[in-house]
């Protein structure tokens, strides 16, 4: 018979009870909990079924000696580390009560998820009519100064602080009645014995507690793997939060132009880096030893780093919105972990080879787990001068495989084939065809397929009118500046707009040259949209050859 673990008992505390642990830093909100988002309103019908003797669930804790990252502050109220010496109880379920209870009690001020402005809880009063019916809300919403014309309101936080002395005070200030605060001595008492019930699990490990808070969660928020391994790996002593050391990576890629990296990848370099079998799996990550995750950390962070300016300067790729997988950032870390420097001489021709199968082969399109493991073997082959291996790339199968199947693909900001043309025609570095400048690329512009950074040769317009339907080939696509495009070529067929930039352009060849375009030998000024293709198409056809088919 398995080992069956007792089931957990519930337990009662009151409100007070569960806002002074608040208060003191026992009780804790971990920051894989979602933000909190509750309306007021949905407080406040929380408050009035406890006022009336409402059950509202249960209140789910894990109490442990281990230190995970948590919410420092609710709204506007700063809340203190654990005490030395005692149990953390984080939450595993009811945070938007327990968080709507605390901002109550305490009248505090919370900015909630995306608002704009703040959400004050001192808005919530108490009626204090004498017999209410059963469907009558006792606890309501009152915003500006709605209240002050309501002589039987009081605030929430007048009535749970009531005293004989407060409620002299408040009788002489808006001229409550002594029935009236009778009533409000009352909701008092009863806000005040209310029995929360709670359910505390004392597991010291944080596999179990994360696998309560999946479950309970699979109808709604299930945590992410990068979450869990934040969980996982939060370390108060050595000052390790995964979050905010992640948060700056992000900061730092931005800036390069490489914004928009997923998490997941710094996990996956992690796992193939540290596991023996060098596999990312997500049981894999989750079996990793957090001391060697955070001993790790650092070389990991700067391999990545390695990597993307290594794509920016030796591939020319310079944004990660014309990455055709952000994934394809792995094995380039991988061999900066191992090697600190850059694959030079035959290494570097692998390693290339590496880059363009996988983006022509479609490789990370599914199954990216496997398929890393597999690349990682090769990056071992080609680190060890090994020519093959098992998991040689020459067995994928090439999507794109000649000058025919380019004009045959159509151009998406979304697919990888596209994205690995893009990454040809961004290596060039290519110049504007009016004034033979820089074409600077944002990934701002490149996200989205009507980007004007991205300019059909033969405009699509144009070639409706002829009758011409494949205008969206990635052979007609080239890379200029978005006012080049709207503001001097709009629909006007090269053969017209081409004549008129070489008047001022004198270096108009060169221009073109840059984006795989021979200005006298494509069929421009004859406006033959189907010899330009063809002639593009083989231009590029062959860059591809050079990369793919390495002596």
């Amino acid at each position: 018979m398995p080992s069956l673990r007792p089931q957990p008992k519930p337990d009662s505390r009151k409100y007070s009870d569960l806002i002074g642990d608040i208060e003191k830093g026992v009780i804790k909100i971990p920051k894989f909990q979602r933000e909190f988002v509750w309306p007021i309103e949905k407080t406040a019908i929380l408050l009035d079924s406890i006022l009336k003797g409402y059950p509202i669930g249960t209140f789910i804790l894990w109490r442990t000696n281990q230190r995970m990252s948590d919410v420092k502050n609710i709204g506007n109220i700063s809340l203190p580390e654990t005490p030395e010496g005692r149990q953390v109880e984080y939450v595993l379920d009811g945070q938007q009560r327990l968080t709507s209870l605390f901002a109550a009690y305490m009248g505090a001020k919370i900015r909630r998820g995306g608002d704009a402005n703040e959400t004050d809880y001192r808005e919530i009063y108490v009626s204090l009519t004498p017999n209410p019916g059963d469907e009558d809300q006792l606890v309501t919403v009152c915003r500006n100064n709605d209240s002050t014309s309501a002589s039987h309101l009081m605030p929430l936080t007048d009535v749970l602080s009531l005293t004989r002395s407060s409620g002299t005070a408040l009788q002489k200030q808006f001229g409550y009645t002594n029935a009236q605060l009778d009533l409000a001595d009352i909701y008092r008492q009863a806000f005040t014995t209310y029995e929360f019930s709670t359910v505390t699990l004392t597991r010291e490990d944080i596999d179990s507690a994360i696998e309560v808070f999946t479950r309970i969660n699979t109808g709604g928020s299930i945590l992410t793997l990068f979450e869990i391994m934040v969980a996982k790996t939060y370390d108060e002593e050595q000052k390790f939060d995964m979050q905010v050391k992640w948060a700056s990576v992000e900061t730092t890629l931005s800036k390069v132009g490489y914004d928009g990296i997923p998490q997941s990848l710094i996990l996956s370099l992690l796992s193939l880096i540290l596991s023996p079998t060098k596999e990312c799996k997500r049981k894999t990550i989750l079996d990793l030893e957090k001391q060697r995750i955070i001993d790790t950390w650092p070389l990991a962070v700067e391999s990545i780093k390695s990597a993307v300016d290594y794509f920016r300067t030796t591939f020319n790729i310079p944004v990660s919105a014309l990455l055709p997988y952000d994934v394809m950032i792995v094995p380039f870390a991988y061999w900066f972990y191992k090697k600190k420097h850059a694959p030079t001489n035959r290494a570097k021709v692998r390693m290339q080879e590496l880059f363009w199968r996988s983006a022509l082969s479609m490789r990370y399109s599914s199954g990216s787990e496997s398929k890393l493991a597999a690349d990682i073997k090769n990056v071992e082959n080609i680190i060890d001068g090994k020519k093959s291996s098992s998991t040689d790339l020459s067995d994928d199968f090439l999507y794109i495989d000649n000058a025919e199947s380019l004009i045959n693909t159509n151009f998406s900001t979304g697919n990888a084939l596209c994205k690995a043309i893009l990454c040809l025609l961004a290596y060039q570095e290519p110049r504007n065809f009016d004034d033979n400048g820089k074409v600077l690329l944002d990934n701002s512009y490149l996200k989205i397929a009507s980007s004007k950074n991205f300019h059909h040769f033969f405009p699509k317009a144009h070639l409706a009118k002829q009758g011409i339907d494949n205008a969206n080939s990635i052979v007609n696509i080239t890379l200029i500046g978005a006012d080049l495009n709207k503001r001097k070529i709009s629909a006007r067929p090269p053969k017209d707009y081409i004549s008129e930039f070489e008047v001022a352009n004198q270096n108009i060849k060169k221009s073109l040259a840059t984006h795989f375009i021979d200005r006298d030998k494509m069929g421009i000024d004859e406006d033959d949209y189907n010899k330009f293709l063809k002639s593009r198409a083989k231009k590029l056809w062959a860059q591809i050859e050079e990369r793919i088919y390495p002596e």
